[in-house]
């Protein structure tokens, strides 16, 4: 296990973020151009509001839904902000390389958001290795996990030829299994009865569900931001509509679940968000209301069941801690996403008047996305295991002091004030 002063990120951490952002610049210079702005293309400046919405969930959602740890609110905001400040510039370049014109990358709003999403996989693979990883970790395996991420999403979409217009297998399903990869190969066996800081107080569940309600009001944005303009309300609905029966299917479940009847605020937080994962994949089809509906209500369903039985089997019988639970939030709705586009493709459900998705493709994109990032993920894990990547002690995990310097009112026992001047305690009683 790492001894404690491997954890000083001085300069670890300021050199390789600097080198990264410097190779990025370089090749920014060498590959990246404006998009031509063309007066056809200026209809594309329509996209922005999505651009909009999808960043906020990036930052703001995925950041705070982060936040029920009690002691690692500061890693939980702060390295999704650097993380996905990496990514989107390291996402730009990956995709990029996959549709260059004459040795250019061009960059429009699309490109941005494509780029948020390949950020995307990353942040949902963060949550299973949360409060177990280094800054240098994460870096590290943001340039891995974007790295392979587009390369599985230029085999779906381009060489496939697979529907995924809300990334249901491609953002979800992949960066869960690649996460949960990683988290098996790092797993730690002195954390197996658990932590004292793995778990939450009120007020860290209060802002983890701000960031619960980010995402759950712009999902409709990030289901329908990619997709073909004429489509693109379709995907609005549908995900707004399975969303909401999504919720109500947790509440009840929730509720179902717990001898006592009364709901768990980890299911809420998490299992209201499945329906907009798993209606990602058949988001743009003519599933109508209902469908999504019904594929919403079984993504809650599924949601609440993972996290009441499958978490806690994951982490005794096969040895992946997952944090978060990002497997019950985006691996099994993720799947379900899949499998509902391969039903809809047998049904012939159309994409257009004419055309429809095929089955085997959809089938061959999710079987070849899962593999990918089950390999990608054990690979990453193999490198971030490396002893000098400055990752935390067993006793210091799920602490925000390790990295950050952490206010002094928050180490103080509660009722008590320091005085720095002569170092007298004073006790409060109320």
């Amino acid at each position: 296990m790492p001894s404690a002063f491997a954890t000083n990120m001085r300069f670890k951490l300021s050199i390789l973020a600097i080198f990264l952002e410097v190779l990025i610049i370089v090749l920014f210079g060498i590959f990246v151009r404006y998009e031509n702005n063309q007066p056809s293309k200026k209809d594309k400046l329509l996209l922005y509001p999505f651009f909009q919405d999808v960043h906020v969930m990036i930052f703001v959602g995925f950041g705070f839904l982060m936040t029920f740890l009690k002691k690692y609110g500061f890693s939980s905001v702060g390295i999704n902000m650097l993380i996905a400040a990496l990514g989107l510039q390291w996402g730009s370049l990956m995709q990029g390389f996959w549709h260059m014109k004459k040795q250019t990358i061009n960059i429009g709003i699309e490109s941005m958001i494509n780029a948020d999403f390949s950020t995307a996989t990353v942040l949902i693979s963060f949550g299973a290795v949360l409060g177990k990883t280094s800054p240098v970790q994460m870096l590290i395996m943001t340039i891995l996990e974007i790295t392979i991420f587009s390369c599985n999403e230029h085999l779906v979409v381009n060489v496939l030829k697979a529907t995924d217009t809300g990334a249901s297998m491609t953002i979800h399903a992949f960066g869960a299994y690649f996460g949960l990869a990683a988290a098996r190969v790092l797993y730690r066996p002195g954390l197996k009865e658990g932590h004292k800081n793995e778990e939450s107080v009120y007020h860290s569940d209060m802002f983890a569900m701000i960031g619960t309600l980010f995402l759950w009001l712009f999902w409709p944005s990030f289901n329908s931001a990619i997709a073909h303009p004429d489509l693109q309300q379709r995907a609005i609905i549908n995900t707004y509509f399975s969303m909401a029966a999504c919720t109500l299917t947790a509440f009840a479940l929730s509720s179902l679940v717990e001898h006592r009847g009364k709901l768990d605020m980890v299911h809420i937080q998490n299992a209201t968000l499945a329906g907009g994962v798993a209606v990602g994949s058949c988001a743009d089809m003519s599933i109508y209301p209902f469908g999504a509906m019904l594929i919403g209500s079984i993504a809650g369903v599924i949601s609440v069941i993972g996290f009441k039985f499958l978490s806690p089997f994951f982490s005794s019988k096969l040895k992946i801690h997952d944090t978060c639970g990002v497997h019950n939030l985006h691996g099994l709705p993720g799947l379900l996403g899949g499998l509902a586009s391969i039903i809809a493709a047998v049904a012939h459900v159309k994409l257009r008047e004419t055309d429809s998705p095929s089955a085997p493709m959809q089938a061959a994109a999710l079987c070849c996305t899962i593999g990918i990032a089950l390999v990608g993920g054990a690979f990453a894990g193999l490198v971030l295991n490396l002893p000098f990547l400055g990752q935390a002690p067993d006793e210091n995990c799920y602490d925000d002091s390790v990295y950050w310097e952490v206010p002094t009112e928050e180490r103080q026992p509660a009722g008590q004030f320091s005085d720095s001047e002569d170092h007298r305690t004073v006790n409060i009683n109320v």
